[in-house]
């Protein structure tokens, strides 16, 4: 870490909103630089005041109970991502002439002169596993890197730590971008648009404004989907660097300047010579886990940016052979009497509610939890074919009802009426009862957890809890 960060931050006066993970990252990393920082939060619990503790012993201000006043001589607001724009906090700085940044925009600044190159990504639905298999790739090909940003170890740990990466593989959601002004990758893609926190950005265009800010300033590929024009249209409207390509994926055969899939084949048509003629095998779609369509388009996206980083074709399929996906991302539970039970419990929104149902037929759904303001016409419309019958839980179940009975009103439709954790016990028997040997009973909530469970793993751990029990009661 060079002077040139130490003096920047000495004696600034840096408020940080929020005792979580990257709150307690950042507090830690800016009192380290020198700047006087106050953690404020809306909490008062046990845990809030443990935390508070270890913060206060490293020199750190620590305001409980009060989320809502910006302390006195505050030059810089730091925000945890999940804090709306909205927040009296926020109006407060507002008023102050004081701006808000996030902990990525910090870890972008406190980059030093040879800091690793970003490769970022974001989208709806399937950002997590992206980051991870290209993550994958990048170590199949002895690159030094690792998997930061919405997931593991806290972005600017990574950026002031000891250890050093080739490249970062970034994963950012729209929370991310909307306090990252100045972020500005190597390359990045956005895997997909469907309405998702609207409720926090308060509109669509909002919401896909702040995920194309992936793109600004990108220097060598801006990675779309084929099939999803609003990622392209975002690729349009960035500034980026001379000489950045648009670079599109598709499930079908690429044309040039894209990668796709050619008799079970992904190929790349974009980094190779005469692009127009030629195309560069990569992998087999077998060697993608799972092979379901939308992780096959997770595939082609982390291949895309590691082959705009130089990544050599043998280490995209060594990668992907690799890569294991995180629990409750449409993970095999078991076989019970002939049935099969998947748990796609990272399933919180329809979009990827969707593409798990467009996965697997006949399908025995489970859903439900809360809706976030979402709509559910569009995705039962889409999978009413594939459905055997419905087992509906959650707060706002009866908004799937409504629109299973517009458009699939031949499916059977069970309203277990309970948001009690053991109701997934129960909507597990009753998914067994409509299912027959064939076919998959599938968690896929398209929506929130937090009625009925802490997060969505621990909603799918239930799952895979209640479908063993089912197990050993027909063992």
């Amino acid at each position: 870490m060079g002077s040139r960060q130490v003096t920047a931050w000495h004696g600034k006066n840096i408020t940080v909103a929020g005792l979580g993970v990257s709150g307690i990252s950042a507090a830690r990393a800016l009192a380290g630089l020198g700047a006087v920082v106050t953690v404020v939060d809306g909490g008062d619990s046990e845990g809030h005041r443990a935390r508070a503790a270890e913060l206060e012993a490293a020199g750190v201000r620590v305001r409980l109970a009060d989320a809502q006043t910006l302390p006195e001589g505050t030059d810089l607001v730091v925000t945890s991502p999940g804090w709306k724009p909205d927040s009296p906090l926020f109006a407060a700085a507002a008023a102050a002439g004081v701006d808000v940044v996030g902990d990525v925009e910090i870890a972008w600044l406190l980059r030093g002169p040879d800091a690793a190159p970003w490769l970022a990504i974001t989208g709806t639905n399937g950002k997590t596993t992206t980051t991870q298999m290209l993550a994958s790739i990048l170590k199949a090909a002895g690159l030094r890197t690792v998997a930061v940003g919405n997931i593991g170890t806290p972005i600017i740990d990574v950026v002031l730590g000891e250890e050093q990466y080739d490249v970062l593989a970034v994963e950012l959601s729209s929370y991310q971008l909307h306090w990252a002004p100045s972020v500005r990758p190597h390359s990045a893609a956005v895997l997909n648009l469907a309405p998702d926190h609207l409720d926090w950005h308060g509109s669509m265009e909002a919401y896909a404004a702040d995920k194309g800010r992936i793109y600004e300033g990108n220097t060598v590929a801006c990675v779309y989907n084929a099939s999803d024009k609003a990622t392209e249209d975002l690729v349009v409207d960035a500034d980026v660097e001379e000489g950045c390509r648009a670079i599109g994926f598709t499930l079908g055969a690429p044309g040039p300047s894209m990668f796709g899939v050619v008799d079970g084949i992904l190929v790349d048509r974009a980094f190779v010579d005469n692009r127009h003629k030629n195309a560069q095998e990569l992998a087999e779609v077998a060697d993608v886990n799972p092979p379901a369509p939308h992780n096959i388009a997770n595939a082609l996206a982390a291949a895309a940016l590691a082959r705009a980083f130089g990544v050599p074709p043998r280490a995209v399929r060594d990668g992907l052979r690799d890569f294991r996906p995180d629990a409750h991302r449409v993970s095999h539970v078991d076989e019970v009497g002939g049935v099969t039970y998947v748990d796609d419990s990272k399933a919180t929104n329809t979009h990827a509610a969707e593409a798990s149902l467009a996965a697997f037929e006949p399908v025995v759904w489970i859903a439900g939890g809360l809706a976030k303001g979402a709509t559910f016409d569009e995705l039962v419309q889409k999978a009413a074919k594939r459905l055997r019958g419905v087992v509906l839980i959650g707060a706002d179940r009866a908004l799937i009802a409504e629109a299973l009975a517009r458009h699939a009103p031949q499916v059977p439709v069970v309203d277990l009426g309970r948001t009690d954790t053991g109701a997934m016990l129960a909507a597990v028997r009753e998914a067994a009862r409509l299912a027959e040997p064939g076919d998959t009973v599938l968690l896929a909530p398209a929506c929130a957890s937090m009625d009925m469970f802490t997060n969505y793993g621990k909603r799918g751990d239930a799952f895979a809890d209640a479908v063993r029990e089912l197990a050993a009661e027909r063992a």
